[in-house]
């Protein structure tokens, strides 16, 4: 499906690029800038998730979607596959974070597939 370049600039992408902001300075928010791992996996991904935003907002194309759910789903496992999910504070800010990313990122799939749904 063809989408011009004005089409691209869905309240998603930018919903995203706010996540990505909100992921990257989490570590500091919620004090767990001394743990290693938690806090490079927010860092990497949060510039992961900025770059597709970015990306998507430029031009669309669907795969970018697809590609965020996949960050989403990462945030919301990556507690349990890291090792830090006994982390309270890390834990939660990744899978929220993560929720909200999946979310967003199936609503603008559901938008590209439904464009007439919500006029």
């Amino acid at each position: 499906m063809a989408i011009t370049l004005m089409e691209g600039k869905r309240p998603q992408d930018w919903a995203n690029l706010v996540l990505a902001i909100c992921l990257f300075i989490s570590p500091w928010v919620f004090g767990f800038t001394a743990e290693t791992i938690p806090s490079w996996n927010a860092w990497i991904v949060a510039v992961v998730l900025a770059v597709l935003a970015i990306a998507a907002l430029s031009v669309f194309v669907e795969w970018e979607e697809w590609a965020n759910l996949v960050v989403g789903l990462w945030l919301i496992a990556s507690p349990w596959l890291l090792g830090f999910a006994a982390n309270t504070s890390e834990r939660w800010t990744n899978v929220v974070l993560g929720a909200l990313v999946a979310i967003v990122s199936l609503w603008a799939v559901w938008d590209v597939h439904h464009p007439h749904a919500h006029a």
